[in-house]
């Protein structure tokens, strides 16, 4: 029979000890892990509580069509000083901007940069959400190219007995009807391929016309407020429209598919037999722009740093973020990051410094 040292038997003994404990107090401790969760959330419901003033961006959502665990549905949150705008919804979006402690409640508008399904699929959950955490009492105003009045009304009917429901459970006060669902803002773009959505006297919000062909029109948006500017090309190939809207700005949000790592994705549906798969990894490489080719923009433009979204394909871990990159960091001389769901910049009013960090 092995001895034990005295030692290791009474920590053995005092471990035993605390898991019984924690277990007869399971119920106790599993109340206050969710009422600590609440008042972490209430506490914070304003987005901008405890931030400079400035321009803020959180990614919300920086996969495709093909997501994963770090990299959900696009979507890309805008704090203005207080005004809290939303840049596509995907899949998951609300869900994000939760956990991210961006109250759905304080969103002003939604801005679409064009109408695939992985860009406009969580908008009804997005509406519900700000409607009931807000109790508003107008619309999500969404704005986007001529198309997204089709897009809202078919959203608002899809969601319409949901909405029924919401009122009739809680009542006008927490759910009032005049406050469901969307109302589409649909701009048309000039001659010179832009739109100045919003226009005031401390925040400029522009749309610019992008080549995401056969999808038509495609936008991008570029923020300035206070002195500070952000870019976010949208579905792209490699565009001048972005180059030339992203002239000096502090922070370039890009697409980017490494297409070596697609050609790879490629070849192993079609080792299997999987010709449809196979043909759209084919087919989706001639509308999206690399990491070198974005890397190569931002250089031109003079672009203070580059952060990649929408990425294709996924990249489950880190590791592999060398390899989508490829030689983007050999052709643009400014900080590089390959972004992942709950990312945070942060750009002060009065300053010249990004702040990167996250928010869960």
């Amino acid at each position: 029979m092995v001895k034990l040292p005295r030692a290791l038997l009474v920590a053995l003994l005092a471990l035993f000890g605390a898991g019984l404990l924690v277990w007869f107090a399971r119920d106790e401790i599993a109340e206050k892990l969710i009422l600590r969760v609440v008042d972490r959330a209430a506490a914070t419901a304003d987005p901008a509580f405890g931030l400079a003033d400035g321009l803020h961006v959180g990614l919300c959502g920086t996969g495709s069509p093909m997501t994963d665990a770090r990299h959900s549905g696009p979507c890309t949150a805008v704090l203005a000083g207080t005004r809290l705008f939303i840049v596509d919804s995907g899949p998951g979006s609300a869900a994000t901007l939760n956990r991210m402690l961006l109250n759905p409640g304080r969103i002003e508008a939604s801005l679409l940069t064009h109408f695939h399904g992985d860009h406009i699929g969580g908008l009804g959950d997005l509406a519900l959400q700000r409607w009931v955490a807000a109790s508003a009492v107008t619309p999500l105003e969404v704005y986007g190219p001529p198309g997204v009045q089709t897009v809202v009304e078919g959203i608002v009917r899809a969601y319409a007995i949901d909405n029924d429901y919401r009122t009739a459970h809680h009542g006008e006060r927490i759910a009032p009807s005049q406050g469901r669902g969307l109302s589409a803002k649909e701009f048309t773009l000039g001659p010179n391929g832009r739109a100045v959505v919003i226009d005031s006297p401390t925040l400029k919000i522009t749309a610019f016309l992008v080549d995401h062909g056969p999808v038509k029109p495609a936008v991008g948006y570029r923020f300035d407020y206070k002195g500070r500017s952000l870019v976010i090309s949208g579905d792209t190939r490699a565009s001048l429209a972005v180059e030339r809207e992203s002239k000096n700005v502090d922070l370039l949000i890009h697409e980017g598919l490494s297409p070596r790592l697609v050609a790879l994705m490629e070849s192993g549906f079609a080792r299997h037999a999987r010709t449809a798969y196979a043909q759209v990894m084919a087919d989706i490489r001639n509308y999206h722009t690399s990491p070198e080719e974005a890397a190569e923009i931002a250089q031109r433009a003079g672009v203070k740093m580059l952060v990649f979204n929408h990425i294709v394909p996924p990249l489950p871990s880190r590791l592999l973020d060398a390899r989508f990159l490829g030689e983007a960091s050999a052709r643009y001389d400014g900080p590089i990051r390959v972004g992942i769901d709950g990312d945070w910049f942060s750009l002060p009013a009065g300053s010249t410094t990004i702040e990167v960090g996250s928010r869960p």
